[in-house]
């Protein structure tokens, strides 16, 4: 497995990620979700369009040890809107450290997925739009699982 946007956030991450920022519309945040993608490949999950689409595939599973909940990070979470790099010709975006405390060991993490939630009052997981999946993998024994803050989107010039 490594990194990749889902083809629905293709040239739009940026973009999601101002949104929630700005608080537009209200309510809206990223969602971190842990999952076990199993057999899963990146080619055949990069295709799901929500949440509810990547979760319901035979070999994809969010995790449902004890300590783990989705991180739901709002505009005062996150950092503000960097400027994009003029020297390297790209647009990094980061996310700030997490910690799921205590988490009980069962299923192992394989991944995380970045989705951009709209509303989080009123959504589901069909209104999840994923943006972006990396390697987390973590065998959880009842520690804390820390993820260091850092780059969760590289948007290069092509």
């Amino acid at each position: 497995m490594a990194s990749f946007v889902f083809n629905i956030a293709l040239g739009r991450v940026a973009e999601f990620y101002r949104r929630v920022k700005a608080n537009d519309p209200a309510n809206s945040a990223l969602v971190l979700v842990a999952i076990n993608a199993g057999a899963a490949t990146d080619a055949v999950m990069r295709r799901y369009d929500t949440l509810a689409q990547l979760i319901a595939d035979v070999d994809v599973v969010e995790v449902t040890n004890s300590g783990y909940a989705r991180k739901v990070l709002t505009d005062v979470e996150l950092a503000a809107f960097p400027a994009p790099d003029d020297t390297l010709n790209r647009m990094e975006l980061s996310l700030p450290a997490q910690t799921w405390a205590g988490v009980a060991a069962g299923t192992g993490w394989t991944d995380i997925v970045v989705c951009y939630d709209p509303d989080t009052t009123a959504g589901t997981d069909a209104d999840l739009v994923p943006l972006t999946l990396f390697d987390f993998v973590v065998t959880p024994s009842g520690a804390d699982v820390p993820m260091a803050a850092g780059v969760f989107f590289r948007g290069n010039a092509v």
